[in-house]
């Protein structure tokens, strides 16, 4: 249960940070209300407090979160900006996983 929830955590601090980017992106790149802003700078945040729910230290958490951060990138580009993945995206962001899952998730003595 607390593998899942840990996941949880992650997705939904990678959201909030990408979210909150791509507010601020269309705020100032594409002329945007300045609503947009500050809605992105809530995100920004709220992404800033979610980390701080996992079990493990700082600078695992966050070095793991920047593998989760690959992925998530990916699928926002593929969804929201309409750039599809080719095959290395896909290999590669398996191997990150694949290196978050070993440093969040292996046991430790």
């Amino acid at each position: 249960m607390e593998i899942i929830k840990s996941a949880i955590y992650f997705v939904l601090a990678g959201l909030c940070e990408i979210g909150g980017g791509y507010l601020m992106w269309l705020w100032l790149r594409q002329g945007r209300s300045f609503w947009f802003a500050i809605a992105g700078a809530l995100l920004l945040a709220v992404y800033g407090v979610i980390p701080t729910l996992q079990p493990a230290s700082f600078g695992r958490v966050y070095a793991a979160y920047g593998g989760v951060f690959v992925v998530l990138s990916l699928f926002w580009g593929w969804q929201v900006d309409g750039t599809t993945p080719d095959k290395f995206d896909y290999f590669g962001a398996w191997l990150t996983l694949l290196g978050v899952l070993v440093m969040m998730y292996a046991p430790r003595g």
